[in-house]
């Protein structure tokens, strides 16, 4: 790897499922026990933190705040190229608080020289991250969710903050609510989606960009686990404990796949990706330039 992936986690001393705003969020089954569902979330964010770290990844941590629970998702946080951030404008009530503490947090990453420019996508314009921005290194694009969470309005702000191609992908299903929990860009090229969450024409762009060869069609069983809503950088891929057909079928590619147990956080609906964002991506130009500077 050119760069050591640099992932931004949040403490999930704060953490709580109490409210619905989508279809996998249980409220009911987390109040059965909350102060056992907390240590839990707790040791397996721990886990998170210890396999991404181990996989070769360095975790920048931020605490949370009472009443936003679901800042432990920051993939929805932002979207990050190049050193730039355009932080999100939340569709949901619950989450808009969350806003202001993100904005914050990211300039202070400006301040310490980690991020160059911070933005905010314009006011009333809802995007959620890399929750439903995700870059494609292969391809040097953006594959962009909308349609749930995501306005059709902020793929052309996207585009042109960060100036690269933007390939929208319209999500057609409440349970799979941002792209990047049915949508994975791999290292090698290869796509790994559940086809009931996109439309006819979504699924054709797929096929078309990324080649038939290239694309693998998760099941109901992998979906429904969060495995697709995985990290990877070079060849590690760290996930919700994947169904073994899954796990093998990504090792027969070449990958390494590590487990780690997320049913507390797959209670309010989010993974593995979720729960990370990536602070130090970059597009193929912007690397060539950073290596160069620094030889």
């Amino acid at each position: 790897m050119a760069f050591k992936p640099k992932l931004l986690m949040v403490d999930p001393s704060h953490f709580e499922v109490s409210y619905v705003i989508n279809p996998w969020m249980k409220p009911g089954a987390w109040h059965e026990d909350p102060a056992g569902h907390l240590r839990q979330a707790q040791a397996c964010s721990a886990a998170l933190h210890q396999a991404l770290t181990e996989a070769g990844a360095e975790v920048v941590m931020v605490p949370g705040a009472p009443g936003l629970p679901d800042m432990v998702f920051p993939a929805n946080a932002a979207v990050v190229l190049d050193g730039r951030a355009i932080v999100a404008r939340f569709a949901c009530d619950e989450r808009r608080g969350e806003e202001a503490l993100f904005l914050n947090a990211f300039r202070s990453f400006e301040a310490r020289g980690l991020l160059d420019t911070v933005v905010q996508y314009p006011e009333g314009i809802f995007q959620e991250g890399a929750g439903d921005c995700l870059w494609d290194d292969t391809r040097q694009q953006f594959w962009a969710g909308y349609g749930q969470r995501s306005a059709k309005a902020s793929l052309q702000v996207t585009e042109d903050f960060f100036n690269v191609p933007v390939v929208p992908l319209e999500l057609v299903s409440p349970r799979f609510y941002h792209l990047d929990t049915c949508f994975l860009v791999l290292s090698g090229g290869e796509i790994l989606y559940y086809p009931p969450a996109f439309s006819a024409e979504g699924r054709a762009v797929i096929e078309g960009l990324a080649g038939k060869e290239n694309v693998l069609e998760a099941s109901d069983e992998d979906a429904a686990a969060f495995s697709v809503n995985a990290v990877n950088f070079g060849k590690e891929i760290v996930m919700a404990r994947p169904p073994a057909k899954l796990k093998a079928r990504l090792e027969e590619r070449g990958y390494h796949v590590r487990s780690v147990d997320l049913d507390p956080f797959i209670l309010s609906g989010g993974g593995a990706y979720c729960m990370t964002l990536r602070l130090n991506r970059f597009s193929a130009v912007k690397a060539a330039a950073e290596k160069a500077a620094a030889e």
